[in-house]
């Protein structure tokens, strides 16, 4: 009892740590670009060749407060440049995959990115120059009905050490928090964010496998219950396996006077 307390009172306060930011307001910042989406599927969140499938390979590279310590992996942004001549006014929508530590920009994009900022015909002008004033907000993110997916990693190895990586999280929140059981078992283990995406425990439990995830939701943290049976109990490294739930939530924040801002 003393420990799930404990517990809930470290998330209470990580979940207003990551409240305070406010990224549905919108930001002004400099975007630039990486000449391909590689550099940025390889990057911080731990995502490899899954990214480039992410949003059309529409990539981004977050600042620190953006990538908050991996919290922000998958998170989407509509970014759109200020130039008129050259840019729309939709703009594009992005998905954060990487850590930016270019403090004269929030984000550095893949090209394709940048050029989906561009009016039609205007691609090759805007990449020319090469850093351009955008504003931006964060966005639900939509895999179009795609299910929360958890891959195995690699450097999982059986029968202790289990490393995860978390793919299309839906809406606007961070998973804050992943406890595993053993189906039908009442007895979760916590497991803690390794770098990014990517969540492990070296004290997997023997069997096939459930999960459930804290993510921001309201003003508050919520438990999400992925089904019953995630993972086998002969799960293999480099496997994807669906938690048969979306996450559609839009975590709040209290933000005003952004909150009724409108962004023309």
């Amino acid at each position: 009892m003393q420990k799930m307390a404990i517990f809930q009172c470290f998330l209470f306060f990580l979940l207003i740590s990551y409240a305070t930011a406010c990224d549905r307001c919108v930001h002004h910042t400099k975007v630039a670009y990486f000449s391909t989406a590689s550099a940025l599927s390889s990057g911080a969140c731990g995502y490899g060749s899954l990214a480039l499938g992410f949003h059309g390979g529409h990539l981004a590279a977050g600042v620190p407060s953006l990538f908050k310590d991996g919290a922000g992996c998958g998170s989407c942004f509509q970014i759109r440049c200020k130039n008129t001549t050259l840019c729309s006014r939709a703009g594009t929508t992005v998905i954060l995959t990487d850590l930016n530590y270019n403090n004269q920009t929030d984000f550095v994009l893949s090209s394709r990115t940048f050029i989906a900022m561009a009016n039609k015909g205007m691609g090759q002008q805007i990449l020319k120059l090469g850093l351009v004033d955008v504003e931006y907000k964060r966005v639900p993110c939509n895999y179009n009905k795609q299910n929360l997916a958890i891959r195995v990693e690699e450097m999982s190895k059986k029968p202790n050490y289990l490393a995860i990586k978390v793919l299309y999280q839906g809406g606007q929140t961070e998973i804050v928090g992943m406890d595993v059981a053993q189906v039908d078992s009442s007895r979760w283990t916590y497991m803690t964010r390794n770098y990014g995406a990517v969540w492990d425990t070296s004290n997997a439990p023997s069997g096939p496998l459930q999960f459930r995830f804290v993510v921001t939701g309201g003003y508050d943290g919520k438990w999400i219950w992925a089904k019953k049976k995630v993972i086998p109990a002969d799960w293999k490294a480099g496997e994807v396996y669906d938690t048969g739930v979306q996450i559609s939530d839009i975590a709040q924040e209290p933000c005003y006077p952004c909150d009724d801002e409108n962004w023309r």
